[in-house]
Order: C-alpha cells, then structure tokens, then sequence
C-alpha cells in the first residue's frame, strides 16, 4: 500500500524512519586548523598534553586538549564536542564544565584566533613557570604593604 492509500484509509501519515544513531557534527575549517597549530605548539614545547580528553568515562564530553601538570582543559570554539547553539544544548555544556570544575579541573575555551595569534601558547608557558616558580600566591606571606 502506498503512502497516500494508507492516508486516506487510516487519516495518519506513515511513520518516517529515522537512523538509529546520529552521526557526529563536522568540526569548523578553523578549528581544524587551530586545533593543528596548538598541537604543533604544544609539541615544539615539550608540553605535556593529552587530546580528546574524556573526563567522566560514563558520558559522552571530551575536550580538546588537557594540559597534565596544571589540570587545565582547553576547549577550542568550533570544536565538534564544543555543543552549540539550541536550549538543552547549552545547558549540557554548564552541565559538562561544573562537573569538571567539580572533579578539580580547570577549564578555558579559547577561540582559533587566540591559539593562532599565540597568545595561548604563551598563556600556557606563563602558568607553567608561575607553577615551578612557586610564585601562584597573590597574597604576600608576611602581609606587609
């Protein structure tokens, strides 16, 4: 029987089949290329890094790089894990950042041209030497001012 039959007999349209999984969201053209030169960067530095970091193993949220020794995770805007617009959406993404914030993370979402400028590089460099430093204090020891 013919769709247009079946309507007329049984006034219901017919059920539209749907894929059982829905592919993943294709990443940004600069994305790809940010995601390529903080990776080179990052490299050059001798950083250490993992990328397609998957915090919370029971969820689907990864983010792009996670820097080891400061527990920093970076999320590059444009990025296929970085939800986008629309209301459940965005709320899955606060979702995502207090449960890392709450399992000790710190989290920056930079944009490709922050990386590409490479001023995240140097970010990144700056709170690697305040962390061997031993300089992260803002408030002097003796409190004299």
């Amino acid at each position: 029987m013919n769709a247009d039959d079946y309507f007329w007999k049984t006034k219901k349209r017919p059920l539209k089949t749907k894929p059982r999984s829905k592919p993943l969201p294709k990443a940004k053209e600069k994305y790809l290329e940010a995601e390529e030169t903080f990776f080179q960067e990052l490299e050059d530095h001798l950083i250490g890094y993992e990328r397609k970091f998957q915090f919370e193993h029971t969820k689907n949220w990864r983010f792009d790089f996670y820097i080891v020794r400061l527990k920093l995770l970076i999320e590059i805007a444009g990025s296929p894990w970085a939800v986008g617009r629309g209301g459940k959406k965005i709320a899955n993404t606060f979702n995502k950042y207090d449960l890392a914030e709450d399992m000790g993370y710190r989290i920056e979402r930079l944009e490709p041209h922050q990386i590409e400028s490479g001023y995240a590089i140097r970010w990144i460099q700056s709170q690697l030497e305040r962390l061997e430093d031993g300089t992260d204090q803002t408030i002097p020891a003796d409190r004299s001012d």
